[in-house]
Parts: structure tokens; C-alpha cells; sequence
């Protein structure tokens, strides 16, 4: 499985990421936990991206691209992966298929979950994550069986709230989201790559329906 998911923030791409990791054994890859995680570990890039955050500068394409072609030439990746959110813009895709072409690897498929805008807002705002394992629970839709403990590691007290996970930033990241991200359906669709889920359904339907787009 090499996929990429798209969709807005809040559709619930990285929790089926996970789920889809944990099933198929292959790796989630997000732009995000990359510059975490070589700033971190003080390599090359990672020294490059923290000199460039901290000049509250946009880590450059080239940078994320190269930092992403490092992450697929780890062992772990041989079985799959997942990208997570990205590319974000039709210069980034464009940027990715290069890459990709130059490693000699072919995508499975693009998979869009697709949202409405008014139901996704009280969805995000209503999210909070375990900070132990990272697992994301609902006040309405995904309630851990006891208030104070995570499901799935046991870790209790450790929930928390994004600052920004309120209706007003919402709107703001949609909005951006259309504008910049949205042309790169088009871009995936002319190459018949394009698949579409419906991302408003059940965790586990969001999960059957990518599956099943995959394997159709």
C-alpha cells in the first residue's frame, strides 16, 4: 500500500492513517512529525528546518520533498506508507511525482475524504488527544470508556485540547485549504489516480471505503 490521503484538517486523515499503518505494516508519513523529528535527532535538514522556524519562515518544497525521499529510503517503508497531508499545493505534487518517478516508485492511488465544511467544524471542535500515545477521542463521536483514561494505553490525566481546535480558526484553515489545496484534485484526477471517500461516515466505514476504493 502507497497511498496519499487528502482532505481538510480535522477529516480524520491521520486517525485513518494509523489504523490503516497498524492493519497493512506500513509507515504514516506527515511533513509535520518529519521536521519534529530531524530537528530532534540534529541531522542536516533538521538543523536547516529549526534555523528556518525560528526565523518564522515557510520550510521551503525542496526542503519537505528531500526530507520526505530520505524518510522512503528507510527500511521500514519497503512494505508501504501512507503520506499524511501532503503535498498541499500543485508545486508539491508536481515536486512529489518527480521524486517518486526518480526512485521508481508508483503510487496505489490518492485517496480524498471528503467532508462538509458545517459538520467538520463540530468536529474539530469537539477533539482532544491522549499526549501518551496519541490515540484522538470525541466529546460526541469518540468517548473513551472512562472519562480520565485513554482506551488504549491506559495513560490517565493526559488528555489535552489544540488551541487553535475552535470554530472561528476552523473556518480559517478550510478556507485555506480550498484555495491551496483543493487544485491538486484536479491534477491527480487527469492522471486517474483520484478516489474519493466519504469522509462524514463512521470511523470504521471511512476505513471499509478506502479499502474498498483501493482495491477496486
Amino acid at each position: 500500500m502507497r497511498i496519499i490521503l487528502l482532505g481538510p484538517p480535522g477529516a480524520g486523515k491521520g486517525t485513518q492513517a494509523r489504523i490503516l499503518m497498524e492493519k497493512y505494516g506500513v509507515v504514516q508519513i506527515a511533513a509535520g512529525d518529519l521536521f519534529r523529528e530531524n530537528i530532534k535527532a540534529g541531522t542536516p535538514l533538521g538543523k536547516q528546518v529549526e534555523a528556518i522556524i525560528k526565523e518564522g519562515r515557510l520550510v521551503s518544497d525542496d526542503i519537505t520533498i528531500r526530507m520526505i525521499a530520505d524518510r522512503l529510503d528507510k527500511p521500514d517503508c519497503k512494505n508501504g506508507f501512507i503520506l499524511d497531508g501532503f503535498p498541499r499545493n500543485v508545486a508539491q505534487a508536481e515536486a512529489l511525482e518527480k521524486m517518486l518517478h526518480e526512485k521508481g516508485i508508483a503510487l496505489d492511488g490518492v485517496v480524498q475524504m471528503a467532508v462538509n465544511d458545517e459538520q467538520l467544524i463540530d468536529r474539530i471542535s469537539g477533539r482532544f488527544t491522549c499526549s501518551g500515545c496519541g490515540e484522538g477521542y470525541h466529546d460526541k463521536f469518540k468517548k473513551p470508556a472512562h472519562a480520565d483514561s485513554c482506551d488504549k494505553c491506559g495513560a490517565k490525566g493526559k488528555f489535552t485540547r489544540r488551541a487553535d481546535d475552535n470554530a472561528a480558526t476552523v473556518r480559517t484553515r478550510l478556507e485555506t485549504y480550498h484555495s491551496q489545496t483543493a487544485p491538486i484534485l484536479p491534477f491527480y484526477s487527469a492522471r486517474k489516480m483520484l478516489k474519493t471517500v466519504n469522509g462524514m461516515a463512521d470511523l470504521a466505514d471511512v476505513t471499509s471505503q478506502i479499502e474498498a476504493v483501493l482495491a477496486g
